[in-house]
């Protein structure tokens, strides 16, 4: 059996490395995009050792033309979308432009699968920001959708136009409902990012107080590396399915904090300021989630919770600024 050849959509954020990395060790051809391939630092590659191992494309998922010239020129038989605004912040402040490159990228990929014709199988990438305040049911496939954020209307559009390119023209296609899921890789502007660096960096020494909002709210935190791991095993199924993933285990931002600071045998209270101001207009209170789908029909399961991962965050935050300072 010849090798398989993968193209990602956004392969320069977090997912897109921990994927493009999963599908090399299996042997698979990689190949992955950005807006601008000679432009991009692609520095989530470039920390894992990748950049070298697959072929860039520069491509803007909302422009069709570009999408397509994409798939044919790189012919792959799994197309993975992570591509689009990510941040659910900063969705309230460029609601038209998340929407934009979220829904109207994963629909011009479909359509060019579609269009090509060509026996190609689609994962994309939904978000449990999409069901909106579970309360204390956890969330499964058959929950219904209630976004409250601009971020997840947009996922919530894109989650629906998968179903129906899957249901009208027979297409290989399927969304992960994926809950938050954290590594060393996430951008500096992540709430779980910023708190463990700030605790590292206090720690140090060299850092000042953290403001934060609300860190009542509750979610579900699991590990990247694993999560793109269920991304890959979706597209082997037989037909394409929806799944949501997550470990089944809810925590508030104040266990994840405290976590964080813990780890450095600091107390959170001491260095922690709260900032109405830094609230959302809208938010989720309390995000639970189901995985039992998973576990089943993909054997899929969480084994990192939350506690490990803001540990091994910390520990790479750690290494990271002990390298700095001997530099």
């Amino acid at each position: 059996m010849s090798a398989k050849t993968a193209l990602i959509f956004g392969i320069g954020g977090q997912d897109g490395a921990y994927l493009a990395e999963l599908l090399l060790q299996k042997g698979y051809t990689v190949h992955g995009t950005s807006r601008d391939a000679e432009m991009s630092s692609f520095a989530a590659l470039e920390a894992l050792g990748l950049r070298g191992k697959v072929t860039l494309h520069s491509a803007v998922p909302t422009d069709f033309r570009s999408v397509v010239q994409t798939i044919s020129k790189a012919e792959p038989d799994e197309v993975y979308n992570l591509s689009g605004q990510s941040s659910v912040g900063l969705s309230f402040e460029e609601p038209v432009e998340t929407l934009h490159s979220i829904s109207t990228g994963a629909l011009n990929m479909l359509e060019s699968i579609r269009f090509l014709d060509h026996d190609i199988r689609f994962y994309n990438a939904g978000s449990s920001e999409c069901f909106g305040n579970t309360g204390t049911e956890p969330a499964n496939e058959e929950t219904a959708f209630r976004p409250r954020s601009p971020y997840a209307v947009a996922k919530a559009a894109a989650h629906w136009a998968i179903i129906n390119y899957r249901e009208s023209y027979d297409l290989f296609a399927c969304s992960g409902v994926l809950f938050n899921h954290e590594s060393p890789l996430r951008p500096a502007r992540f709430v779980t990012r910023k708190i463990v660096d700030a605790a590292a960096r206090i720690a140090a020494g060299e850092g000042e107080p953290l403001s934060l909002g609300n860190i009542s709210v509750r979610r579900d935190w699991g590990w990247a590396p694993e999560y793109v791991e269920a991304m890959w095993q979706m597209l082997q199924l037989d037909a394409a399915e929806d799944f949501v993933i997550a470990t089944g285990e809810t925590y508030s931002l104040e266990d994840f904090v405290a976590a964080a600071f813990a780890h450095f045998d600091l107390d959170w209270k001491e260095h922690v300021s709260l900032n109405p101001s830094l609230h959302r207009p809208s938010d989720i209170d309390d995000s639970r989630a189901d995985p039992g789908k998973a576990a089943r029909l993909l054997e899929w399961r969480a084994t990192v919770s939350m506690p490990d991962v803001v540990r091994r965050m910390a520990d790479a935050q750690a290494e990271q600024l002990a390298r700095k300072r001997g530099a």
